[in-house]
């Protein structure tokens, strides 16, 4: 007979690196509509090369400052949370162990265990380790990976600027004739790449996520031309 197989991924380790890929592609996608949108936009007003250039990199850098400083700020603030509820944990199980064995019996039971089950497992897992034992069950934390603010930070520094390389590259190397359709055939062509690879990741049909990245940015990219081009027209 042949083995099942499953295709949904297992395992806290995996299921972590899963997320971490998306936010990464997710990054990736914001810094390539955002830049897009950009020197699409001051392309509309002036053909000016330097301008161009100083446009994308101006917002290639504080794109992704702005996106490194929120996650580390957002992570530092879950980091925080987690340590204080293991705090909390360790303060419970020193003062109250009997109280804390009844609660991770309970919340075993409420699993689907049989009482006798639940309590024996409860006991079992509270002489292993009981912080862990709580934190998993009872926090849904894993207190050996919480995460780094600053790994975080990087890792969104890092995913934003190479997002926002594409669109400033294909505006500034090609021919002042060839800029505009270079951009924007290359901006939807890697907004497909990213909405395909983040509906994957999430293990979703990636139709609709394409279709919904690639008229996001196909907008953005209109708008800030129309506005470019209008504002280039008036001498501002």
């Amino acid at each position: 007979m042949t083995e099942p197989t499953h295709d949904e991924p297992h395992g806290g380790a995996l299921g972590s690196r899963l997320n971490w890929l998306r936010a990464a592609v997710l990054g990736a996608n914001d810094g390539i509509v955002s830049t897009a949108g950009l020197v699409v936009g001051v392309a509309g007003a002036t053909d000016s090369r330097s301008a161009l250039l100083t446009a994308g990199l101006a917002g290639l850098l504080a794109g992704s400052m702005s996106m490194a400083a929120g996650e580390y700020v957002s992570v530092s603030t879950q980091r925080d949370s987690e340590m204080a509820a293991l705090a909390v944990e360790r303060r419970e199980l020193r003062e109250e162990p009997e109280a804390e064995l009844r609660e991770l019996t309970e919340l075993l039971q409420a699993r689907g265990l049989s009482r006798e089950v639940a309590r024996e497992a409860a006991e079992q897992l509270t002489e292993r380790d009981a912080l862990r034992a709580h934190a998993s069950v009872e926090l849904g934390i894993n207190p050996d990976e919480l995460t780094d603010p600053w790994h975080a930070a990087g890792a969104s520094f890092l995913a934003f600027t190479v997002g926002a390389l594409l669109p400033l590259l294909a505006i500034v190397l090609p021919p002042a004739a060839w800029r505009l359709g270079v951009t924007v055939v290359s901006v939807l062509a890697a907004l497909v790449l990213t909405g395909w690879s983040s509906a994957r990741l999430g293990a979703a049909g990636p139709g609709r996520a394409v279709l919904r990245n690639v008229a996001g940015g196909a907008l953005a990219m209109a708008v800030t031309y129309v506005a470019g081009t209008l504002l280039g027209a008036v001498g501002v």
